[in-house]
């Protein structure tokens, strides 16, 4: 059965500033006037990263936009939202993060059967030279595409 997934933002600068070791899919505590506001793409993940405190995991920064029609019911758009984690998980994630160099970003938020669920990763920062190593080879597969592609036309 095909997994039903309807993505609702997604952290592409993440992919340039990060090299991304692991990835997990958590559920996310949100309010009514939050799901509301997601389910018409009010999200923002750009600036957004994961804390650990006291055994639980926290988003922050992430921004929903507060749901025109909600009024009183509308909660401040950037609140820390509790990721809803197994406790092995938070414990594993812990003991990753306090290695040198470790932290933990959302890279996507999305619809799973009707659910919000948040895609985290543990992630290492990457250098200059890392981020310049990339754009060199992105490039150079841009280059071998459009001679492919040049030479198939013939």
């Amino acid at each position: 059965m095909a997994e039903a997934r309807k993505l609702i933002a997604n952290n592409k600068k993440a992919y340039h500033d990060y090299f991304i070791e692991e990835k997990y899919e958590c559920g996310i505590e949100l309010f009514g006037t939050e799901v509301k506001s997601l389910r018409l793409g009010k999200c923002s993940v750009k600036e957004a990263f994961v804390a650990v405190e006291k055994g639980e995991c926290f988003v922050e920064g992430m921004h929903i936009s507060p749901y025109e029609k909600g009024n009183l019911f509308n909660r401040d758009p950037l609140r820390k939202r509790r990721l809803l984690l197994h406790k092995k998980e938070i414990l594993k994630l812990t003991g990753q993060v306090q290695q040198k160099g470790y932290t933990l970003i959302p890279l996507e938020v999305y619809f799973k059967h009707g659910r919000v669920k948040v895609e985290i990763g543990l992630a290492r920062g990457k250098k200059l030279y890392d981020k310049r190593e990339d754009l060199k080879r992105k490039e150079q597969r841009r280059e071998i595409e459009r001679d492919f592609k040049g030479s198939v036309k013939v």
